[in-house]
């Protein structure tokens, strides 16, 4: 489940960003819509929330956003409204050692929606990781870290629009895998020291079983009759409860990760509009464009082609 959640997120923009900070400093990252990470590289500092005390950070540490909470750091405990907001670029940071050094990295989701396997956890996890049981970890890190400096440093020899384009799209397969790996890791490590009290529950086998059913087998000509039967329940109680869960009916839930499974396909592959409507279980190329084109507000074909030139359509901002 932890490896279907994280490809659902494979839809949104990938960032990773490294910062720098000395004296006294801090941010707030406000407004995202997807999961991500800061991971220290050095030195201390604070993560400050709205309805949480301060946590201490140190060399290690990760953080763990997993459905796009608000949040800031800091380099002492403080209130979150004070915090300014951060403001993300291709610059590359002071160069010589800071107070304290992270790694930033984000899957932001313009469209669909976060798994619901991320949305029951905690908002914001703090994971110290234990390299002696996820040694792959530690090299996931180092790899980002590298990926992540050569990006910034290439950037700052060119004009802000060559380099946007060549580091995205230079780096943007390696880029995806590594945050895939950090976020595995980092869930699995936290899932393993928390227990079973850590293990995300839905709330509601039946209704967990019928995600992992739809997850699975999108292209499946699904009804609310056919769902509910998988889990032997009625299609009235089925449709209240799983609208319960997920906070959403059962067919817009299909409809819209049908759609996610797209637009992933559109970004990763080179098959044809024909060939994604089938494997998402549409029947037709004109059902599956008209579809896409609600949830996501372009046609799938230009979609596909903003995806290939982020840097001609990515808003400005975050």
């Amino acid at each position: 489940m932890i490896s279907q959640a994280v490809s659902g997120l494979r839809v949104g923009r990938e960032t990773v960003r490294r910062f720098r900070q000395s004296g006294p400093w801090g941010m707030r990252y406000a407004g995202l819509s997807g999961s991500g990470f800061h991971v220290v590289l050095r030195g201390s500092g604070w993560l400050v929330s709205a309805d949480a005390p301060p946590v201490a950070l140190h060399p290690g540490d990760v953080v763990l956003v997993t459905s796009g909470a608000d949040h800031g750091l800091s380099h002492a405990p403080c209130l979150l409204d004070g915090l300014p907001q951060v403001t993300l670029g291709l610059d590359r940071p002071p160069a010589g050692p800071a107070d304290f050094e992270f790694l930033c990295g984000a899957y932001r989701l313009d469209h669909g929606q976060v798994h619901p396997y991320l949305t029951v956890m905690p908002d914001l996890l703090v994971v110290s990781p234990d390299h002696g049981r996820f040694p792959a970890l530690r090299s996931v890190i180092d790899l980002l870290d590298d990926d992540t400096a050569q990006a910034q440093a290439h950037a700052q020899s060119q004009s802000h629009a060559q380099a946007q384009a060549q580091a995205q799209q230079g780096t943007r397969v390696t880029r995806s895998a590594l945050l895939d790996l950090m976020l595995v890791h980092v869930l699995r490590q936290w899932m393993e020291d928390e227990g079973s009290q850590g293990r995300p529950v839905l709330s509601d086998p039946a209704i967990t079983s019928a995600l992992r059913t739809i997850h699975n087998e999108p292209q499946t000509q699904w009804t609310v009759a056919r769902l509910s039967e998988t889990v032997c329940m009625s299609r009235v109680a089925f449709t209240r409860r799983f609208t319960s869960v997920v906070g959403k009916p059962p067919m817009t839930y299909l409809r819209q990760w049908r759609l996610s499974c797209a637009a992933r396909l559109l970004r990763e592959t080179d098959a044809s509009l024909a060939a994604i409507a089938r494997q998402v279980g549409y029947s037709t190329e004109f059902a599956f464009a008209g579809a896409f084109r609600r949830e996501y507000g372009v046609p799938p074909g230009r979609f596909r082609q903003a995806q290939a030139h982020p840097h001609e359509s990515a808003p400005a901002g975050r």
